[in-house]
């Protein structure tokens, strides 16, 4: 979804940058708080402490990186404003740190984000900020907000890689040690374009090199996986979307080079179970996540064998989640679950057929969409059903009895295309 040039600095950022950040940022942003999770701790025999950058000035982490990249500007060259391209969190951070410090800011925005991400931005920018809609996608907007940023000579502020950028993310890193008063044996936190990764890292690696960090990546964007692979930064063809905290094409090439050296490994998890880890943490845990923050404890399961008896920290990284994306999350969910499956059903047409076909659900299968016109002149009809089951072990039961009955269907949830389609 996102690609970036080089950040254009040769700098390196370092422990003691990040502790200038940190300095700089003591009384701007949110100490979020480091907190036990009980139920977690319970469920995976582990110690979890969840760092809640969710609750963050901003709801994520991002304000951290932006006020420090703009704290870093001289101020000849704020003067010229400053210019970025977001549809999301990055965005937000770059109009807090605008209004917090009195500089103009332009932020290009896909003419296809949502009205209240625009909203959310002009509410933290107040005056100081100018929203630009332009394109239907990000990779337009940016594109103009290059061009944009060269003809009024302004200073673009990159989203993660760069050296101040990297700086002030680190920070959330020292908030950690110094709020546990104990050894955290695992760091588990979400990956993206690898800013919050590379900052934490080198603040582990010098200060808690026994730490065992481990990057989270969303299945469907495995950017740093696959440049990691290759051993160097490698670009994406396609990626899922989904997760538009963490779905970029492209990590940085500076941020690779870091997290190449400071993370111990990087896991993948499908946006399907992303999604049921929004649902439990918000029903179980008061816990409003948006996907990214999310995948850190969706990577649990993967981990559960290491962490037995362990200190864990999980870096919740942000709670923009949009409530009108909850019925999708719900989908997404279910269908990763094995909860929801979808067919096409040929049902004879004549009175009666239906009624045939309800006979073969169980008490508890549930039809939550039906979809059918009756054809003239045709012996067969085609619908689209939807049913919902209450354990994913009902699933070939139901195959079984549908065959036995001799009804005639088609499977849609391994179709992606003809799913995406029709779903």
């Amino acid at each position: 979804m996102r690609s970036f040039p080089e950040a254009g600095n040769s700098e390196q950022p370092s422990l003691q940058g990040i502790l200038k950040a940190s300095h700089r940022l003591k009384d701007v942003i949110a100490h979020t708080p480091l907190a036990f999770n009980a139920h977690l701790s319970e469920k995976y025999g582990a110690n979890i402490y969840l760092k809640r950058e969710d609750q963050q000035i901003v709801r994520s982490y991002k304000v951290r990186g932006a006020y420090n990249k703009m704290a870093s500007i001289p101020k000849a060259d704020l003067l010229r404003g400053v210019v970025c391209a977001s549809a999301g969190n990055h965005a937000q951070g770059v109009a807090f740190a605008c209004r917090k410090m009195g500089v103009k800011g332009t932020i290009f925005m896909p003419t296809t984000t949502p009205s209240q991400k625009i909203r959310q931005v002009g509410m933290f920018g107040k005056e100081w900020t100018n929203v630009r809609l332009w394109g239907d996608t990000f990779d337009d907007s940016y594109k103009a907000s290059l061009a944009f940023c060269q003809q009024e000579n302004a200073t673009f502020v990159h989203p993660f890689d760069d050296v101040h950028v990297i700086e002030g993310q680190g920070s959330v890193g020292l908030e950690i040690l110094e709020q546990s008063e104990f050894p955290i044996d695992y760091l588990l936190l979400p990956v993206g374009g690898g800013g919050l990764a590379s900052g934490i890292g080198i603040v582990f690696g010098e200060l808690s090199p026994a730490t065992q960090i481990i990057g989270v990546e969303p299945e469907g964007a495995p950017s740093l996986t696959r440049s990691l692979l290759e051993g160097k930064v490698t670009e994406l063809t396609e990626i899922d979307k989904f997760i538009d905290g963490a779905a970029v094409k492209k990590v940085g090439d500076l941020t690779f080079t870091i997290c190449r050296d400071v993370l111990n490994e990087v896991l993948l998890v499908p946006e399907g179970k992303v999604c049921t880890t929004i649902l439990q943490l918000y029903n179980e845990e008061a816990i409003v996540a948006e996907p990214a923050g999310a995948l850190s404890v969706a990577a649990l399961d993967l981990v559960k064998d290491k962490i037995e008896g362990k200190n864990v920290v999980l870096v919740i990284s942000g709670g923009n989640n949009d409530i009108t994306r909850t019925e999708e999350i719900r989908e997404r969910s279910m269908l990763y679950e094995g909860l929801k499956h979808y067919f096409i059903i040929s049902f004879p047409q004549r009175a009666g057929a239906f009624r045939e076909f309800l006979n073969v659900l169980s008490p508890n299968d549930d039809i939550v969409r039906f979809e059918y016109i009756k054809k003239t002149n045709k012996e067969q009809g085609p619908a689209l059903v939807g049913i919902e089951l209450q354990k994913k072990e009902h699933y070939q039961p139901l195959v079984d009895r549908m065959t036995d009955a001799g009804i005639t269907f088609e499977y849609v949830n391994d179709q992606p295309d003809l799913f995406r389609y029709l779903v």
